[in-house]
């Protein structure tokens, strides 16, 4: 089980930072989850991944289901020994690749069938057999089985999905409470995953259904889907407030730093995101002075670091002439260089988002986070 408590408001928005002790540490809010979808994080060793520092990691059921198996991690000791990470862990559900893979699944009341991009073999996944999946891993905290929809939906198709959702989210829940009273005695956290694309109301009937549920926290799903910048900040805005204040509230896949610290002051305690280390293998860096990207032709005989603002191992030991060589090169080096440093970028802005809070000055922060240069493409990054 888990515990959650806020120690600070921000005066000026609904912005807060708190402590959410798991059965592997606790984790300080608001937090950034790197991605380590097969079990690891992209580019990283886990003793550089330890010495980031992130207050947890994310993997997926999903693509761990397929390799190696869950039999298989169990037989390595658990996703924590397979991950060579001590700290905290939430895996997805594989709710995503609902969305993601939909040419690759069939779906019903009773769950989603998938044929696998490996090798075509099929997956059923069920709200029963994706938490007790996630509790053999041994993870920290387990999501439920949600329909991640597309953008935009007809209000019909969103209708209906909410309500499997809902039904699914129960399924799990009660899967989990038998867990925890077996002899097993799993004893991780259930987050639920609010739907309802960028619908209010359905957001709100969702939110209806689940809150008085036992549930160790909620999730904000369903966004990122290609929605335009403003329809994300907008559907956050409203549907982040809604969920319990008493338990934890993740938004899910939801990247960019604008982005980050809006939800931020939406009242959102949790992030994850594959930005960071996808950006990092196409050269793309984030910085304290903006975006750029260390393929470019202007960085040559730059002699200067990644970042100015930045003392990540990166920026200290490498000018970015060097950096550029490495990634025209195509040196593995470079995307772990890069990755060390984006994940920085992100941690170090989690950090600071929290401090803010904590000083009373997160209205401050936030202004110069969005004086940021910043270059993406039209809607959010997953």
């Amino acid at each position: 089980m888990l515990r959650f408590t806020v120690s600070h408001r921000d005066e000026g928005s609904s912005a807060r930072a708190g402590e959410l002790e798991t059965p592997h540490g606790t984790v300080r809010t608001p937090a950034f989850m790197p991605v380590g979808t097969a079990g690891t994080v992209k580019g990283m060793a886990s003793w550089e991944l330890a010495r980031l520092a992130p207050e947890m990691v994310l993997a997926n059921t999903y693509h761990l289901l397929l390799r190696p198996g869950v039999e298989a991690v169990e037989r390595m000791g658990g996703l924590h020994r397979l991950m060579a990470w001590s700290g905290p862990i939430l895996t997805d559900s594989g709710g995503y690749q609902v969305f993601s893979l939909a040419e690759r699944r069939r779906l019903d009341d009773e769950g989603v069938i998938f044929r696998s991009h490996l090798d075509g073999s099929e997956h059923h996944l069920t709200p029963d057999n994706v938490v007790e999946t996630q509790a053999r891993y041994g993870v920290d905290i387990a999501m439920v089985l949600d329909e991640c929809l597309p953008y935009p939906v007809e209000r019909a198709v969103a209708e209906a999905s909410v309500a499997r959702s809902v039904a699914w989210a129960r399924r799990g829940l009660d899967r989990a409470r038998r867990l925890r009273e077996s002899e097993r005695g799993w004893p991780g956290g259930l987050f639920a995953i609010q739907q309802g694309s960028v619908d209010e109301g359905l957001r709100r009937r969702c939110t209806d259904e689940l809150a008085g549920e036992a549930f160790d926290g909620f999730a904000v799903g369903g966004l990122a889907v290609g929605e335009p910048t403003e329809v994300l900040h907008r559907a956050v805005a409203a549907a982040a407030p809604m969920l319990p204040d008493d338990r934890p509230r993740y938004l899910m896949g939801v990247g960019y730093p604008h982005d980050i610290v809006h939800a931020v002051a939406c009242g959102v305690d949790l992030f994850d995101c594959v930005l960071p280390t996808r950006s990092a293998r196409t050269g793309k860096v984030f910085t304290s002075e903006g975006e750029l990207n260390i393929k470019n032709a202007r960085f040559t005989d730059d002699p200067g670091p990644l970042d100015p603002g930045c003392d990540c191992p990166t920026c200290v030991a490498y000018p970015r002439a060097a950096l550029r060589h490495l990634y025209v090169a195509r040196e593995v080096t470079s995307v772990v260089l890069l990755t060390v440093h984006n994940l920085s970028f992100f941690l170090h802005l989690m950090r600071g988002a929290r401090e803010a809070i904590m000083a009373g000055c997160y209205g401050r922060f936030r202004q110069r986070i969005d004086g940021i240069r910043e270059s993406r493409p039209g809607a959010a990054a997953r």
